[in-house]
């Protein structure tokens, strides 16, 4: 076998692997029930995101006093709220507020949380002092610093935006930090080094590709509870300014009515939970295909766990 055969042997058999993981891939994405509960739930939020304002002939501050706190009907599928103006279109515009805000706070606080967790793992005195910044943000239960965030800065979006990210991004900086100093400790990562590497080179192209498995698990989390953190901050009045629609405004208009006018409040209730429900379960699925290690040990546990509930039966 001379040169040549032997490279085209060995592209064969990468192409072939390359198949086979990506076929793998595939029968784990396809066979993890949790991943495609969330995927169709949050799929069916972002089209309501993207399309749902074309299928209304409402805009969400038109207001009909005359029909206020009207039921769900042919007229209004959802009811109207107590200005007269049509729930189903401020529902499907506060997604868009709701599930934005979500985003966004998701996205800044990997980015900070990224660079805040690397250069801890990988210099200890900012170690010091990120993570004990991290510990005392930690420490302040998120809501009451959210409220605080927001009476110091006033109620705009924007606001919310910026508050929630200083709440979440210690999180996450916490989970980037502990999965990067395992890869710092990898003998490749001291190889480097031994060749005159540049710690940013080290850092940012050999640690933080692999801390990307759980930060985006870690930012479905995030974007689920921003989404119940914004709701509960709109509910008291110190998130989105009326009369801009979020789930939490109009459950906050909804609270005064609750007994009278039952669609204000369950209505957006569902679509919270809904949403909620959806970026949980996708965040387990591809945990579970990300380190499908994960999911023997939970097995294990529960299974372990069956057992000792079966032996004290007996």
């Amino acid at each position: 076998m001379n040169g040549s055969e032997a490279k085209e042997m060995l592209t064969a058999t990468k192409k072939k692997l390359i198949s086979e993981q990506r076929s793998l891939l595939k029968r784990r994405f396809f066979s993890n029930n949790s991943m495609m509960i969330g995927l169709i739930i949050f799929s069916f939020l972002i089209i309501i995101c993207l399309v749902g304002p074309s299928i209304t002939s409402y805009t969400p501050f038109e207001m009909d006093v005359e029909k206020r706190l009207n039921g769900p009907n042919s007229t209004y599928l959802l009811g109207t709220d107590n200005y007269g103006r049509d729930l189903f279109t401020r529902i499907i515009y506060g997604a868009r507020v709701s599930m934005g805000v979500g985003f966004l706070v998701a996205f800044i606080t990997s980015v900070l949380g990224v660079i805040m967790g690397l250069y801890a793992s990988y210099y200890k005195a900012l170690d010091h002092i990120l993570m004990r910044i991290s510990d005392g943000l930690i420490a302040i239960p998120g809501i009451l610093f959210a409220i605080a965030l927001m009476a110091a800065l006033g109620p705009r979006t924007e606001n919310v935006v910026l508050a929630l990210s200083i709440v979440f991004t210690p999180y996450v900086a916490r989970v980037v930090r502990s999965a990067a100093l395992v890869v710092k400790e990898q003998t490749y990562i001291e190889a480097m080094k031994a060749q005159g590497a540049s710690s940013t080179r080290i850092i940012w192209r050999h640690i933080a590709p692999n801390v990307l498995s759980p930060l985006i698990v870690q930012a479905t989390f995030i974007f689920a509870d921003t989404i119940i953190t914004e709701a509960g901050l709109s509910f008291l009045g110190a998130g989105v300014p009326t009369p801009n629609p979020s789930w939490g405004n109009i459950l906050y208009d909804g609270k005064l009515v609750i007994f009278n006018a039952w669609w204000m409040t369950v209505f957006p209730g569902i679509m919270i939970i809904m949403a909620v429900i959806g970026l949980n379960l996708l965040g387990d699925g591809i945990r579970d295909i990300m380190d499908p290690h994960y999911k023997k040990i939970r097995f294990k546990k529960a299974f372990r766990l069956k057992l000792n509930r079966g032996e004290k039966n007996d």
